[in-house]
């Protein structure tokens, strides 16, 4: 029987106000070293997503924005400001469903969630208007930073790119991988596994990423405690040599969707 190992998961203090140009493997380097730790082999760096977005400067001024007859309609059914709506849409690669409390989008990455992930929560700027969108690419976003630090420390590591995200069948939010790199998304252990009676595995497929950023996202906090980084020990049977295909491979095609 293949014994599952003790899983850690810590929050790295010390880390800076981030901004557009910031290095965040410098910072992870400068937080581990002044706690005298460093990264080993295995490890799993879990990164905010809001943190990535701003080092590669997506902010956007929603007064530079100019309402379409598509997003002024959807700021009257949403009831939310045309600006947003707009900036909502110019993320997003199909609105599947509007309404007062979330418009639900399939955001251009293929990730379903609210709002596209446009938030203005732990934003400078905010209050004049300022929010923050998902990097462009995630996924390219874990690759550069993992390739950053295994350069800076040698270690063979897994970087995952967080942000908490609702659930269709749940109250409330949990943290869940939108970028990755060097870790299974998933572990596919149909055919492959057996329960206490000896059956064949017929339907599990463990979220091993988004059940890695969930862990971590308590770790973290998701107000003021300024801890956008948590290292998780004891998952290295999940990572891998290369890059692997990233969040992506973890989002149900669309053919597939249920709730079309």
């Amino acid at each position: 029987m293949n014994l599952v190992p003790e899983l850690s998961v810590r929050p790295l203090t010390g880390l800076p106000m981030f901004a557009a140009g910031h290095s965040i493997a410098q910072a992870i380097c400068a937080a581990l070293d002044a706690e005298r730790d460093a990264l080993r082999d295995g490890d799993i760096c879990v990164v905010a997503q809001k943190i990535v977005s701003k080092v590669e400067g997506r902010t956007v001024a929603l007064a530079s924005l100019q309402p379409g007859a598509e997003a002024q309609w959807l700021a009257e059914a949403t009831g939310r400001p045309a600006p947003m709506a707009q900036a909502i849409l110019d993320e997003s690669a199909e609105i599947l469903r509007p309404h007062p409390a979330a418009i639900i989008a399939r955001h251009r990455t293929g990730h379903v969630l609210a709002n596209a992930g446009i938030d203005a929560s732990n934003v400078e700027g905010a209050d004049a208007g300022t929010v923050l969108l998902w990097p462009v690419d995630p996924d390219a976003s874990a690759r550069r930073l993992r390739d950053e630090l295994q350069v800076r420390t040698g270690a063979r590591i897994g970087v995952v790119i967080a942000d908490s995200m609702g659930r269709a069948w749940r109250i409330g939010t949990v943290g869940t991988a939108i970028g990755c790199a060097g870790l299974s998304m998933i572990e596919d252990r149909r055919g492959r596994g057996s329960d206490l009676y000896g059956r064949t595995l017929q339907a599990t497929v463990i979220a091993v990423a988004d059940s890695l950023a969930a862990m971590a996202g308590l770790a973290m906090g998701e107000g003021d405690e300024g801890t956008p980084v948590a290292l998780v020990r004891g998952a290295s049977r999940w990572t891998t040599q290369e890059d692997g295909p990233g969040a992506a491979s973890g989002l149900r095609p669309i053919e597939q969707d249920m709730f079309r």
